[in-house]
């Protein structure tokens, strides 16, 4: 047992620091515990956040409020975790607009870099030379705005993951002191997700999305650096006190209502075509795997849904997964919606990302680097057919797919029924071997997904679904949403689990 419960404890956690030397022999007495936490010295247990919102730029995703009433224009904070998976546009975060001439926002360009840009005929603006690359990856952005501010550098901050930017000035840089922008201004709407100016959509996910009026916020507000790890976390928010009138929390929490204000003032969002589907479990602690938006040599299929959706394809060369894997036992589920013998579909994994020309994963004669179940009904491996006499009906169905690589075996399932006579929770029989050229010696793996036809849809969850299950299953850790049973030993793909079994 741990500290943090007040159980029993042995030698290796013997306390530090002071008030107790030597070798601990038994329980927590109350009054230690009383001086560890007044002493600071008491560990926290981590911060959870249970929820994120899912936006899918193809569905115009996005939520907006107008305030009953206007506040300080001068001064403000946005805090939010994102994971974003969209480029090649300009991404609105979250601002107020009127019009193309009178606006306030902030967003990510298309080169990546994060903007603040405020807009009365004058264009102010400036740009973090940092760009964010990683659309795995949650990122924690920070917007501090005070046009108070006699140093001009001082009325724009923005901060990545804890630590403040250095930024380049664009238009006419920084806004003059005491400029009035339109964030917290009744007259004009507020969007989150949203670009009216060229009806852009946000696709990712955000998560913790706080603003508060009147204040110019450091992020220390919002998050903190583990001290083990130095890695950036969030710190739970709460109920917002002492702060202006338009501040709100949008903790996603409420799948009835994703725009609900948790801060306690009541501040909500109307929601735009956003349901109780896109609230996700996905967040900046527990971080899921979804397509890899960057692993598509030939760009002949479309993403959507925070790429968890695939469309389209023209090409045997693959699609993979965002998390690669060298150990453990992994489970996720693949919704095909017309699995047919002759659509060229492929699921399985490959050793291998397309990152050349004439690359294939898995064809309709065998496999270059990986392992797949065609949709012909033949498991192509190492060049060579492993398995056949799999399902192949029509119409849309569920692949499920068990990765050993304790004993590098796989096996796949159809609606939930284990294929070729295997049943990975209780054992490796009839599990496919995996055994890979000698030319390919990482020995990492990635989920991987193909399919010849334009046609196809491929919905991939990995734990945090975008479409609706059925009956709803999780791993022995409670993670994962899925609508088949998870094998025994066998867990969902993400961080948390990565680090215990990975």
């Amino acid at each position: 047992m741990s500290r943090k419960n007040g159980g029993i404890i042995g030698p290796a956690n013997t306390p530090v620091g002071g008030l107790i030397t030597g070798l601990a022999g038994g329980v927590w007495r109350m009054n230690d515990v009383a001086n560890f936490v007044g002493n600071s010295q008491w560990p926290k247990a981590p911060e959870n956040i249970d929820n994120s919102l899912r936006f899918n730029s193809g569905s115009s995703d996005y939520l907006n409020r107008t305030p009953g009433s206007t506040s300080d224009t001068k001064t403000w904070t946005w805090s939010g975790w994102l994971k974003f998976a969209r480029t090649g546009v300009n991404v609105w975060l979250f601002g107020a607009y009127s019009s193309a001439s009178l606006n306030t926002k902030i967003y990510i360009d298309i080169n990546n870099n994060i903007n603040v840009h405020t807009e009365n005929s004058t264009v102010y603006r400036v740009q973090t030379d940092a760009v964010l690359r990683d659309f795995s990856a949650w990122y924690h952005i920070v917007v501090a705005f005070d046009t108070t501010q006699g140093t001009e550098a001082n009325r724009i901050k923005i901060y990545i993951n804890g630590t403040q930017q250095s930024l380049t000035e664009e238009a006419s840089g920084y806004p003059t002191q005491n400029w009035d922008g339109i964030v917290n201004n009744s007259s004009y709407a507020h969007n989150v997700g949203y670009e009216p100016e060229g009806s852009v959509y946000f696709d990712g996910y955000m998560a913790e999305v706080v603003f508060i009026d009147g204040q110019a916020l450091d992020p220390t507000s919002f998050g903190e650096f583990n001290t083990a790890t130095g890695i950036w976390k969030p710190k739970k928010i709460g109920q917002i006190a002492n702060a202006g009138t338009n501040s709100f929390y949008l903790d996603f929490k409420d799948s009835s209502n994703v725009g609900n204000d948790a801060s306690g003032l009541s501040n909500n969002f109307t929601v735009n075509n956003l349901t109780s589907i896109d609230q996700s479990t996905d967040t900046c602690v527990v971080n899921y795997a979804t397509y890899n938006s960057l692993d598509d040599y030939y760009q002949v299929d479309t993403l959507s849904n925070a790429n968890l959706t695939m469309t389209g394809g023209g090409q045997y060369a693959p699609r993979t997964g965002s998390m690669g894997l060298n150990s453990g036992k992994w489970y996720w589920e693949i919704q095909v919606n017309n699995w047919e013998s002759s659509d060229g579909t492929s699921i399985g994994i490959s050793s291998k990302t397309a990152t050349a020309a004439n690359y294939e994963f898995v064809n309709d004669s065998g496999a270059t680097v990986g392992y797949g179940y065609f949709s012909n009904g033949v498991v192509y491996g190492n060049n060579t057919s492993q398995a056949t006499g799999y399902s192949t009906a029509s119409g849309t169905h569920i692949i499920g797919v068990a990765l050993n690589l304790t004993d590098n075996k796989i096996a796949w399932s159809y609606d939930g029924t284990w294929q070729g006579s295997t049943d990975p929770g209780s054992g490796n029989t009839n599990m496919i071997s995996i055994t890979d050229p000698a030319s390919l010696t990482s020995g990492t793996y990635f989920p991987a997904f193909s399919q010849k036809d334009n046609s196809r849809v491929l919905n991939v969850n990995f734990g945090s679904p975008s479409f609706s299950i059925s009956s709803g299953n999780s791993d022995a850790n409670g993670f994962g949403n899925f609508e088949y049973a998870v094998p025994s030993g066998y867990y969902a793909l993400n961080t948390s689990n990565l680090n215990t079994y990975g």
